[in-house]
């Protein structure tokens, strides 16, 4: 009998029949209890994106490659916040780092200190209203104030490992769970260390102070939880946690405070979710966009982003409307919103041809 499947999205909410239906095929594995979708949801490779699912066996396949992908907060402080200037500043990440007698998770060093594609990146962002005073000041955000966001994983250090696993098992599941989770843990470890690098690299190239985080939270992981195996695929630890959901590189992102229950497989959502493609957001986005008008966004941040396809591929129409994502979450009571950021400057991928005209 497949296992119980719910979600966590108001009628409102643009929710893709396929990735209802990945939540269903899930549902039908061997060893599933219950799968919990988030507003965030949207279809994947074989699986639903924005999705907590709860099984007797461990398949690494749901957690995907990206093991260890996960959103940090770190405080900066930075005296005359130009946006043209500092996006002028950001380093080059993606060019990796030496680790230099760093512990590095697993002994896995290639790619350390860099960002990654697809939908991650590292933004500048200011803290543009304080929703939960208390709260805020615990986590020390004020109006006002800066933040650094970092959103990125393990690189090719959790791609490894899946693969090592589906060449011969394919999406089946983990027949040495321990075996598999000690290398999980390894990349879990990794992507957190990856995030403190980056705002490392980022913070010393802005003349800024490194801080440590107030809030990193992976959201691409398997849990032990009371003997049973929590995959979270897209999709925060929400069991007493603060979490920043990511809006996109043109509108606002929440702190929240998380109390997600068992329903919910104890997870909120990571982000606003895409609602196309992003062949369709290539598509679409070339209709109606030119490549200049999306490094300025709505709100008057600068994206740093050197591959043109990346440029339409992430922009902010391709994404679910992240008001409507908090607006579930708060809903059916898995969410309280503490603070809300807006971009400064958001880098995706170097952009080498400008750096070379101001050089």
């Amino acid at each position: 009998m497949p296992a119980s499947v719910s979600l966590f999205a108001s009628p409102n909410s643009w929710i893709e029949s396929d990735a209802v239906a990945q939540c269903h095929q899930v549902a039908a594995f061997d060893g599933m209890r219950h799968v919990a979708g988030m507003p965030d949801l949207h279809p994947g490779k074989g699986a639903p994106i924005g999705a907590a699912m709860l099984s007797s066996l461990l398949y690494p396949f749901l957690v995907g490659s990206d093991i260890g992908c996960g959103i940090a907060v770190f405080p900066i402080t930075i005296k005359k916040p130009v946006p043209e200037r500092l996006a002028a500043r950001f380093p080059d990440l993606d060019v990796p780092i030496d680790p230099d007698g760093e512990d590095v998770p697993g002994g896995w060093a290639e790619g350390l200190g860099t960002v990654g594609r697809g939908n991650h990146f590292v933004e500048l962002a200011r803290v543009d209203s304080i929703v939960d005073a208390a709260h805020a000041e615990r986590l020390g955000l004020a109006e006002g104030a800066l933040v650094l966001i970092v959103h990125s994983g393990s690189r090719g250090h959790g791609e490894r490992i899946l693969r090592a696993h589906t060449e011969v098992h394919g999406a089946g599941p983990a027949l040495e769970p321990a075996a598999y989770l000690a290398a999980h843990d390894d990349a879990v470890r990794w992507g957190s260390l990856n995030r403190r690098l980056l705002a490392e690299r980022v913070a010393l190239a802005l003349n800024a102070e490194p801080t440590e985080p107030v809030i990193d939270q992976c959201h691409n992981l398997v849990e032990v939880r009371d003997g049973a195996y929590l995959h979270r695929k897209g999709a925060a630890p929400g069991d007493g946690r603060d979490v920043l959901i990511a809006g996109t590189r043109g509108t606002p992102s929440y702190v929240v405070a998380a109390h997600a229950g068992a329903d919910a497989g104890w997870s909120v959502a990571h982000g606003a979710g895409r609602k196309m493609s992003r062949a369709d957001a290539l598509r679409r986005g070339k209709a109606k966009h030119t490549v200049e008008e999306l490094r300025r966004t709505p709100v008057g941040s600068i994206v740093v982003c050197g591959d043109r396809q990346l440029l339409f591929e992430e922009a902010p129409t391709a994404y679910k409307r992240i008001e409507q994502v908090i607006g579930d979450l708060t809903g059916h009571g898995l969410a309280t919103p503490v603070a809300v950021t807006v971009p400064v400057v958001t880098y995706k991928t170097a952009e080498h041809d400008r750096r070379r005209a101001r050089a």
